[in-house]
């Protein structure tokens, strides 16, 4: 297969320093490698250009989300590309950065497949608007706006309305919901598998009710997005925002492993690094065993 590696240098959307230089760091370490070594002819298209924007003008575009300019500039491009790479028959792999890079990608996806779907592996439910946000924060509104809601700047990035279907989308690993994210949630009934239910029912489970969904629901493109804090701090503490009791490693990987047996899924990413956070590089050698895992698997 042809993979191709995009960069995306972005820590606008979380508001702090240190994601932006994952890409850089993993490709620093091997990454390129790795994809080769599993068989598939891979291309490292670089990383995005991301505008430099002052801490003083954060809020030029109101309080309520945070460098707003700069990241859709930002989604924009990353839509293009990955759009483009799906056009041409390879698979785009996208390297964050933090999440709010999710809303390009995925908005590439979906001007490439009406019948796709989105499983969004996070601690967080990232589906917060302008108006529920408590921060401001743009990496936890990405899903909201694919999904159609929340400010028309982030709804209409690279085309103008929704770009997947709110019942094609499925939240595995939350742990750490606002309230506003709650009552979206309960409105639109959305596939949601929290980590209690992980703890109740088991990995397997959810994989399997996920794999039913998709067959029901005639989706035959999945767009994989996943956020390191996705997996329990103690294995992987290099990431900004941290929550208790996530995924354990075996279980992540059994996740995985289910996900990309249906050979629906057709682009990923990774996301939420931040070096400056790592333990002794314990979280970006657990990143680059996860490449490795997908990149085999593929």
């Amino acid at each position: 297969m042809k993979v191709n590696v995009i960069g995306v240098p972005l820590n606008l959307g979380c508001d702090r320093l240190g994601v932006e230089r994952a890409p850089n760091h993993l490709r620093e370490r091997g990454l390129m490698q790795l994809i080769r070594k599993n068989g598939h002819r891979a291309f490292d298209l670089g990383n995005l250009y991301v505008p430099p924007v002052s801490e003083a003008d954060k809020f030029a575009r109101g309080k309520s989300m945070k460098y707003l300019d700069a990241i859709v500039e930002v989604n924009n491009n990353l839509a293009e590309l990955v759009y483009d790479t799906l056009r041409g028959g390879a698979f785009p792999l996208v390297i964050g950065g933090d999440h709010s890079l999710g809303l390009g990608s995925a908005s590439g996806v979906g001007k490439c497949f009406d019948d796709f779907g989105i499983i969004w592996l996070d601690a967080h439910g990232d589906i917060n608007t302008d108006a529920t946000s408590p921060s401001g924060n743009v990496h936890g509104m990405p899903l909201s706006a694919l999904m159609g809601m929340g400010s028309e700047e982030l709804v209409n990035v690279y085309a103008p309305g929704n770009k997947v279907n709110p019942q094609n989308v499925f939240l595995v690993g939350t742990r750490s919901l606002d309230e506003g994210e709650k009552a979206l949630i309960e409105r639109e009934h959305l596939s949601v598998y929290t980590m209690e239910t992980i703890h109740l029912k088991g990995i397997g489970f959810v994989a399997d009710d996920i794999k039913r969904k998709l067959r029901e629901r005639k989706i035959r493109n999945v767009h994989f997005s996943i956020d390191v804090d996705s997996i329990d701090p103690r294995f992987a503490p290099g990431t900004g925002t941290r929550v208790a009791e996530g995924l354990m490693p075996d279980e992540f990987n059994d996740f995985v492993d289910h996900i990309l047996s249906t050979n629906l899924v057709k682009s990923l990413d990774l996301v939420e690094l931040n070096p400056e956070l790592d333990n002794g590089e314990q979280t970006t050698k657990l990143c680059l065993e996860i490449i490795d895992r997908i990149t085999a698997r593929i």
